[in-house]
């Protein structure tokens, strides 16, 4: 029998194996759209990773493992706790020549509600931070006690700005409240992670597109908040910070490039005179194709008046690394960091650059070195050795770039310039081990040597640091 319809279906079956593989490539490539790719890439260079909006130590509620919160991809929570045991001999920041053993403890909590009443979305973060067994008076550093560093009400317009070329969403958001955030490469704002207590600011925070799309823009109004030991923080009195900072992504696998503007606006008040200063700036980084090499740099001057003097300062930084192909998964860097200092007290200029709210850490290890008046180069290794541990070793030295203006780090100064300008050098190691995806330990040690800027200041000894820390997070 040889009907068209036994044809068709031989014909058909003749057929089907083509059929199959046009059907795969059509799911696969449907797939593939559906798929958003991100424009964002993390920069390689030293500790500069941003922190995440959401903070790390939070999960999504329907990832904990609570039947109650399976459905809860809405809600965010966190909670951790941090010890660190510090051995500080010599500590070059105090006036005196003593061991100094301090227990440092810090807890934080996390709750943020979003999608779920879009537009409106709610955050709020409270951090505890204490300190014990200290022989000095105990100062915002360390102590920060029960205090609200996140409470914000957020509008968040999910794709108000259409998408990008990959197809994620820009957004428009703006908040007003207390915010806890990083940005740049974190040395000019950053929330002090090191540190046992965090930089906060009231005020507004606005943003055009999201981390994910090829371009972007961070906006800034706020008060920094002045950390208090115990009672509430509260704005610094009469200041104001602003910020505009772009974010280019197009070119992200060479280059991703950051422009920025930043202000600080300083009004006067009792013997505070009045202050501002304008500080453009340019950040770039990215990897030099599959060479192996890597690179971060920055640009910023700064322009504007303190009192009666012109201020006129500048800084920069270049990170230049490479990652070997071998066991362990090498990585050695070298970076050199600038940043100007007054050269001379009794003119008409302030060329002290101004550091803002960046972080001290990794300017030093002993966390002596703040973003002024300095001129460091520092070599770095870190390692890999296993998928939990973690290895870093540094030496680093360090200038005052103008002579006559101080050295934060150990509250010096020589005015008249008559003590050298060489602060020291310092080595510098650090393990992490991951011991579970909820504890984490870090043991570290640090060796300072004092330079002849140091030692004609009266600070002439050799300083040593260790520390253990412990992390815990609950989820």
């Amino acid at each position: 029998m040889n009907s068209p319809f036994i044809h068709r279906l031989a014909h058909l079956k003749a057929m089907t194996p083509t059929i199959l593989v046009v059907a795969s490539f059509v799911v696969l490539a449907s797939a593939e759209e559906t798929k958003k790719e991100s424009y964002y890439r993390a920069p390689k260079s030293y500790s500069t990773t941003r922190d995440t909006d959401v903070p790390r130590y939070a999960r999504r509620a329907s990832e904990i493992g609570w039947d109650t919160l399976k459905n809860a991809d809405w809600l965010d929570l966190g909670l951790d706790y941090r010890f660190r045991y510090e051995h500080r001999d010599d500590d070059l920041r105090r006036n005196q020549a003593i061991l100094d053993e301090p227990l440092l403890h810090r807890t934080r909590a996390y709750l943020g509600i979003r999608d779920i009443l879009d537009p409106f979305r709610f955050a709020v973060e409270m951090q505890d931070s204490r300190r014990y067994n200290g022989n000095f008076p105990k100062d915002n550093r360390d102590v920060n006690e029960f205090q609200i560093i996140r409470l914000y009400a957020e509008l968040y317009f999910d794709d108000a700005l259409g998408t990008d070329a990959f197809g994620n969403k820009r957004p428009l958001s703006i908040r007003y409240g207390i915010h806890n955030f990083e940005f740049l490469d974190r040395r000019l704002i950053g929330n002090n992670q090191w540190r046992n207590t965090a930089n906060a600011f009231q005020g507004f925070q606005g943003a055009l597109g999201q981390e994910s799309n090829d371009c972007q823009l961070d906006l800034l109004a706020v008060q920094p908040l002045d950390r208090l030991l115990y009672g509430w923080d509260r704005p610094v009195k009469e200041q104001w910070f602003y910020a505009a900072i772009g974010h280019w992504r197009r070119w992200s696998d060479i280059i991703t490039l950051e422009p920025y503007y930043l202000a600080l606006n300083q009004s006067a008040y009792d013997e505070v005179e009045e202050r501002l200063v304008h500080s453009p700036g340019l950040r770039g980084y990215g990897t030099v194709g599959k060479t192996g090499f890597d690179y971060d740099f920055s640009l910023t001057y700064q322009f504007g008046y303190n009192g009666a003097r012109d201020v006129k300062a500048y800084a920069g930084t270049a990170e230049i690394g490479y990652s070997f192909k071998q066991p362990w998964s090498p990585r050695l860097s070298f970076f050199y960091g600038y940043a100007s200092g007054d050269r001379d007290p009794n003119d008409n200029e302030d060329n002290r650059f101004e550091r803002f709210f960046g972080f001290g850490r990794p300017w030093s290890a002993n966390d002596y070195i703040v973003y002024e008046n300095i001129s460091t180069p520092k070599l770095r290794l870190e390692l890999t050795p296993s998928k939990k541990v973690r290895m870093d070793l540094g030496y680093s030295y360090y200038w005052v770039a103008s002579d006559k203006d101080r050295f934060s780090g150990g509250g010096l100064r020589d005015p008249q310039g008559n003590s050298g300008s060489m602060i020291g050098h310092e080595f510098d190691g650090r393990i992490r081990w991951q011991v579970t995806p909820k504890v984490e330990a870090i043991l570290g040690y640090a060796h300072f040597t004092p330079g002849d800027f140091t030692r004609n200041q009266g600070r002439p000894d050799d300083t040593d640091f260790a520390y253990l820390e412990i992390s815990i997070k609950a989820f």
